[in-house]
């Protein structure tokens, strides 16, 4: 384990509660960077991180030093991501239109900000962006999850299977199944047949 995260965590266990900001500032950039991927919103993200630091800190006294203190936060703050996911889901108002998202005839126009991407460029890069958001909404939380440790965050399959609580092979097929999901959903953006 990290030098300076063991020092934190006794500081903390010791009484020292603004310790704990330490840890908060080393990690919360992975943190949140893990659980946007696996929600997919900003402000699902933001929560889902805020929730998982409350939790590790209440846990905090059962931390078992045999791992270290950022593979125990991911693993809290994927599982939170993982629940809040699942809880939207079951939520169908959350995903219901609201009233001021529903466009009028008169409000249909487009207004494209004045940069160095052409209208061209932005319609494509905002279609390819669309494409691979509705793609990636096609995963199960498991595969998306399993997906983006595996290749946005570059971390092995044990790593991936540990943070998941399945055998590695598991691990190793939900990302397999992920990517072949992937790979027709972006056919045509890819330019092949879909």
């Amino acid at each position: 384990m990290n030098e300076g995260d063991a020092e934190a965590i006794q500081q903390i266990l010791a009484g020292n509660r603004d310790a704990y900001r330490v840890l908060m500032d080393r990690h919360f950039c992975t943190v949140h960077r893990i659980t946007f991927r696996i929600t997919g919103n900003q402000a699902d993200a933001e929560e889902a991180a805020q929730e998982a630091f409350l939790r590790a800190y209440n846990k905090l006294p059962g931390f078992r030093h045999d791992a270290s203190f950022s593979t125990w936060i991911t693993r809290i703050a994927m599982n939170t991501a993982l629940n809040l996911v699942e809880r939207r889901n079951r939520d169908l108002s959350h995903y219901g239109p609201r009233i001021d998202d529903i466009p009028c005839p008169t409000e249909q126009t487009v207004q494209l900000v004045d940069s160095h991407p052409g209208p061209e460029r932005q319609l494509l890069d905002r279609e390819a962006a669309t494409l691979r958001n509705d793609a990636l909404a096609t995963l199960t939380p498991m595969e998306r999850t399993a997906f983006t440790l595996r290749h946005m965050e570059d971390l092995p399959i044990a790593e991936i299977a540990t943070a998941l609580n399945v055998p590695a092979n598991s691990a190793k097929q939900a990302v397999f199944r992920a990517v072949a999901k992937l790979r027709r959903s972006l056919a045509p953006l890819a330019g092949g047949l879909s």
